[in-house]
């Protein structure tokens, strides 16, 4: 008890002091929300991944898929890696560093109004991430009690409670820059945690070739084939690339991801922070599920429902809960890790959001910089509180509307932001109509199938799948409807700016970066780099 403790201690003790040390980056709207736009490849890449997998991931997601589909769940892992990480990193990295700045867009939804000259487009934007920003980051606390029950037979309400103080106190005081600088710290120990959990699970089992072995003797439910847990793409391979998808595409969309583009440092880092979150991405979410694989190796000791069916959550603390106490301590430090470093990144874009596109110009005219700093301090605050009470409601009553509207909460922002921001940043001819049409149909798919899932049949069965729809759909439905509608005129490559973020840091190189007048500033975009406005268009403020 004693080790396990002391690692905790230690743990929170540098969270808070990374906190007070990033408090100088803290001065302006751009080093509170963006650190100043500097941040290099190795804390981009870390903060990418830790808030990709959270506990979510490690105790919910890789106990149930690993249940469903065997050790064919490490296919999940990889997508999440070579489609979520990688990809997303070559493909939206160096094109939303450069608009962004160019636009001078802090958060996703000031990029939608500036893009598409529309402040209807940014407050309807704002709305939709605060909606459903809020149920997602109360589930990260999810993963903790079992795991903080049975290593030190704490109640619930106290681990939820804590772990909202110390996340609360270091992202308050050093922003965004205490939130990356945690993130490293806490990715370090992420990957050192899963290697050792997965090593002490075989080891327990008899070793891989015997897990393996053992494995292959149990049948699936409704399904004639042999060893469908040790198969290559387990008993059910429609529904595995459901998963896929959704947990690996919807990073393409959700502004607290995307927003790591915004503030990394340079062309070149983006291409180093590609790689080292690839690595990260299939060492930790590769790892969560092959270790979620072999849960069936635990199946009668998993708690069930009085259905028969397991109850998720409980796979893979069963798992756990034989290790050594060294063991659990690390495996407690892990999942705190995880939990820490995506409910900061949520909180914080929460934050932002809600001050800039919905409160500043629209409820406070005229608003500084001080104010905007401390409004924006109260607002996470009053996220993390809302978020920890809702998990604190969810977990002592019946109350299951939470838990099903966090299910969908990536459907939902990916399936309406995938589209306009994908197109938006690579295509000058796309038309606002194409963009209401995406928010539409991502929240009203995802959220309509919930509603008909509560009261009678839902119209599709897996709300997992029904969010992978949804993101197809966005990526459709945006250049069909453009098609048929009147775009809003935008160069997205002028001569005069395209590569200019890189010439800018190879002058840096070249200790010519001091003398040279930078061909961007954040905040400020070049006159010839706006949109033209159509006469007729509703009136907007400039970006700001």
């Amino acid at each position: 008890m004693i080790e396990k403790l002391c690692m905790v201690l230690i743990f929170v003790g540098v969270a808070v002091g990374v906190g007070i040390y990033c408090r100088r980056h803290t001065g302006t709207v751009d080093g509170f929300i963006l650190g100043g736009r500097n941040v290099g490849p190795w804390l981009s890449a870390f903060a990418f991944g830790t808030s990709y997998f959270s506990a979510v991931i490690f105790v919910g997601y890789a106990g149930q898929f690993g249940w469903k589909y065997g050790v064919a769940a490490t296919w999940i892992g990889i997508g999440n890696a070579i489609l979520g990480s990688l990809l997303a990193w070559w493909v939206l990295g160096p094109r939303t560093r450069e608009m962004t700045h160019r636009l001078g867009a802090s958060t996703m939804p000031e990029f939608f109004g500036a893009r598409f000259q529309s402040k209807g487009l940014r407050i309807a934007a704002a709305a939709i991430i605060f909606v459903f920003l809020i149920p997602y980051t109360a589930s990260v606390y999810n993963g903790l009690s079992r795991l903080f029950g049975m290593a030190f037979g704490l109640p619930y309400e106290w681990c939820v409670i804590g772990m909202a103080v110390i996340t609360c106190i270091y992202v308050v005081l050093g922003g965004y820059m205490a939130t990356v600088m945690n993130d490293f710290i806490q990715g370090i120990v992420m990957l050192l945690g899963i290697v050792a959990v997965i090593v002490a699970v075989l080891v327990n089992n008899g070793g891989f070739t015997e897990a393996i072995t053992t494995l292959s003797l149990i049948p699936a439910e409704d399904s004639e084939m042999a060893g469908p847990f040790v198969s290559f793409f387990g008993p059910n391979l429609p529904d595995l690339i459901g998963v896929i998808i959704l947990t690996s595409l919807g990073t393409w969309g959700l502004p607290q991801m995307v927003q790591k583009f915004y503030a990394i440092k340079s062309g070149p880092a983006i291409k180093q922070g590609a790689i080292i979150s690839t690595v990260f991405a299939m060492i930790v979410a590769g790892g969560s599920y092959f270790l979620g694989g072999f849960g069936r190796l635990y199946g009668g000791q998993v708690e069930m429902t009085a259905a028969g069916t397991p109850v998720y959550d409980s796979i893979i603390p069963t798992m756990l809960s034989t290790l050594p106490d060294l063991l659990i301590g690390i495996v407690i430090v892990l999942v705190l890790s995880a939990s820490m470093s995506t409910l900061s990144s949520l909180v914080l874009t929460s934050s932002f959001t809600l001050t800039l596109d919905l409160i500043k110009d629209n409820l406070v005219k005229n608003m500084s910089e001080k104010r905007q700093l401390s409004y924006m301090r109260v607002l996470l605050v009053v996220f993390i509180i809302i978020s920890a009470v809702l998990a604190l409601i969810q977990y002592n009553s019946s109350i299951t509307f939470i838990a099903q509207l966090m299910s969908i909460s990536w459907g939902a922002l990916a399936g309406s932001f995938l589209g306009p921001f994908f197109w938006g940043l690579f295509s000058k001819r796309i038309s606002r109509p194409a963009v209401w049409a995406s928010f539409i149909v991502g929240v009203g798919l995802t959220s309509g199938n919930m509603i008909a899932g509560f009261v009678g049949t839902p119209f599709i069965a897996s709300p997992i799948n029904c969010g992978a729809i949804a993101m197809v759909l966005s990526l459709v439905i945006v250049p069909l409807v453009s098609l048929f509608t009147k775009h809003v005129e935008f160069e997205v490559d002028p001569p005069h700016v395209e590569g200019a973020i890189d010439r800018e840091y190879e002058q840096e190189l070249e200790g010519e970066g001091e003398g040279a007048a930078p061909s961007t500033s954040a905040g400020a975009p070049q006159p010839d780099a706006t949109p033209t406005p159509d006469p007729e268009d509703e009136p907007t403020t400039a970006p700001a």
